[in-house]
């Protein structure tokens, strides 16, 4: 399997930076080649490394947040029908899809820190993934040419201002689809189901979220599964994190006991250390959608069309055992819904 690598952040200090490179090395190797030993667990003490650039900590929450409504409450799992009548050809003049036509390559946001959906491959610097190779399969449709695709990495917080500035035709990048998403930007029918769970060190005991009281979880800083942590472990100390392979390196370096997000996204971790295991019931169901502008129905339309091909002609289960097989055996793709 493909392995991502990402540098370790210094330590302040001579001792500290002396560790710190040490780690790097480490790290690297575990992302690269055969993994290393974990460090020894700091019992309790997370102060001697540095955290990663941009991380936050979050005291136990004050008061236990309310759990989000469920997207099938608000029709938000409910997508705009594919229509037959509707290809490159014959896109309606002035809508998105005929301005991607006229420009001969659709631009696609994601990232390159989420293993096994979106990442950057070390031995060819191309990005790869399950996501990269959806977008690929969208630009197939397009133009008969799944290389018509051009990347551009965006940040969580960052990629529905670029939907909504047209700086990007679509955002591919292990998107949840929730109610208040809905009401922003347009969304495909839903292509992954997702749970969150936990990652844990080798021999750990937290085997719950019960056993997260008093503990430090590391999760992303833009995502559903934090909101999620401080309501299933209110008790627990959250380190937010810009990267998701952050959460990597702060369960290296014992700064976190614990990490938690959508069980696809911590299989790439996981996939990258053997040392850490997924562990406890699933939390939250996480159904991942391709995003669009609110206002491109069109493309909307036509993305649902390509995941329909996906789904008929074996192209979904193919990307699935080629980036996937590590959560297991499949009942095959989600079933889509339309609200027209």
């Amino acid at each position: 399997m493909t392995r991502t690598c990402r540098r370790t952040r210094n330590a302040p200090g001579p001792a500290g930076r002396h560790w710190a490179a040490l780690v790097a090395a480490v790290s690297l190797s575990v992302a690269c080649a055969a993994p290393a030993a974990l460090p020894p667990p700091l019992a309790g003490d997370y102060s001697e490394y540095a955290l990663p650039d941009g991380a936050q900590i979050l005291p136990p929450a004050s008061s236990v947040p309310p759990p989000p409504p469920d997207p099938s409450s608000c029709g938000a799992l409910s997508s705009l029908r594919p229509d037959p009548g509707l290809r490159p050809d014959t896109a309606p003049p002035g809508s998105a899809l005929a301005a991607i036509v006229a420009r001969g390559r659709l631009i696609v946001g994601t990232d390159q820190n989420t293993n096994l959906f979106s990442f950057r491959d070390p031995k060819t610097g191309t990005l790869q993934g399950f996501d990269i190779d959806l977008a690929r399969e969208i630009a197939r449709d397009l133009f008969g040419d799944p290389s018509k695709v051009e990347f551009r990495l965006l940040t969580s917080a960052g990629r529905f201002d670029a939907l909504e500035n047209n700086d990007v035709d679509l955002v591919v990048h292990a998107t949840s689809i929730t109610c208040e998403r809905a009401a922003r930007v347009g969304f495909s029918t839903v292509y992954f189901e997702a749970f969150q769970r936990l990652l844990v060190p080798e021999g750990s005991d937290i085997s719950s979220p019960a056993d997260l009281a008093g503990k430090r979880v590391c999760t992303f800083i833009d995502t559903t599964s934090l909101a999620t942590i401080q309501r299933v472990a209110p008790a627990a100390t959250i380190v937010g994190v810009p990267d998701w392979d952050d959460c990597l390196t702060t369960l290296q370096l014992g700064q976190a006991d614990a990490a938690s997000t959508d069980n696809s996204i911590l299989a790439g971790l996981a996939a990258q250390d053997p040392n850490l295991d997924i562990v406890g019931p699933n939390l939250e169901l996480e159904p991942y959608g391709v995003v669009a502008n609110k206002s491109h129905d069109d493309l909307v339309r036509f993305v649902n069309g390509t995941l329909e091909r996906m789904r008929a002609d074996g192209t979904w289960i193919r990307l699935y055992d080629r980036w996937l097989s590590l959560l297991g055996p499949t009942a095959g793709p989600p079933a889509p819904s339309y609200r027209d």
